[in-house]
């Protein structure tokens, strides 16, 4: 059957919540989104850092005048968002996921969190007792719909106003497949992306910890490395 862009649903009206929306990553992705004209709210532990980077990032070349860019803390963005990004460090996965288990019931969470630890030999992947970030996501969300992606998004390619087109793909892991289809949508709003479903929530674990190689890959070639899916 292969790709086709053409059967995705329409994901245009929807508001996209970043939960760590001023980290590198969730900065990037709130800048992307937003470029491409969706709704967006950055959230923050601080309402007031959130509101200022929401502000940074309506004005970066390439959003579209009135385009809806807005901060706010973490429950507040949860609460007011049709679907929600985490992309916070691991050391606070845990407890800032928890938090939001009640704002973000029935809503579709994406995770984006790679557990890596970093020694004097480089990057490498965490054990995690849940099996991945993204099952630890969904043990403390059993009332949300729950996916991991954009695990392997460069944050420095995200954030440059130069580059219009990221040519890569995200893998998506779900247990829902109407989920699978709406975070596909989501990420081929960003131009040169595809959304390519990549297995049940227990495959997970080896996407995360593929990071470590992307790092590895890009310290050797000085490149902002991603992954493409041959054949699909």
């Amino acid at each position: 059957m292969g790709y086709d862009a053409s059967t995705l649903p329409d994901v245009s009206g929807l508001t996209v919540g970043i939960i760590g929306g001023t980290g590198d990553q969730g900065r990037g992705l709130a800048y992307r989104f937003a470029r491409a004209g969706l709704s967006v709210l950055v959230g923050s532990r601080s309402a007031e850092r959130a509101v200022q980077s929401a502000r940074e990032i309506a004005a970066l070349p390439g959003v579209p005048a009135g385009t809806g860019v807005d901060g706010g803390d973490n429950v507040d963005v949860s609460t007011r968002s049709d679907i929600v990004i985490i992309a916070v460090p691991w050391d606070g996965h845990a407890a800032t996921v928890a938090a939001l288990r009640e704002p973000l019931a029935g809503k579709i969470v994406i995770d984006c969190v790679n557990p890596l630890g970093f020694d004097k030999q480089g990057p490498y992947a965490l054990k995690v007792e849940e099996g991945s970030a993204v099952q630890q996501a969904a043990a403390l969300l059993p009332e949300s719909r729950v996916a991991a992606a954009f695990n392997h998004v460069s944050a420095p390619l995200l954030a440059d106003p130069e580059i219009d087109r990221i040519e890569l793909d995200v893998l998506i892991a779900t247990e829902d497949r109407e989920v699978a289809g709406v975070v596909a949508a989501l990420t081929a709003t960003i131009p040169g992306m595809r959304g390519v479903y990549a297995g049940r929530l227990r495959n997970a674990h080896q996407i995360e910890a593929f990071t470590a190689n992307l790092i590895a890959i890009n310290k050797r070639y000085k490149a902002h490395a991603g992954v493409r899916v041959t054949d699909v």
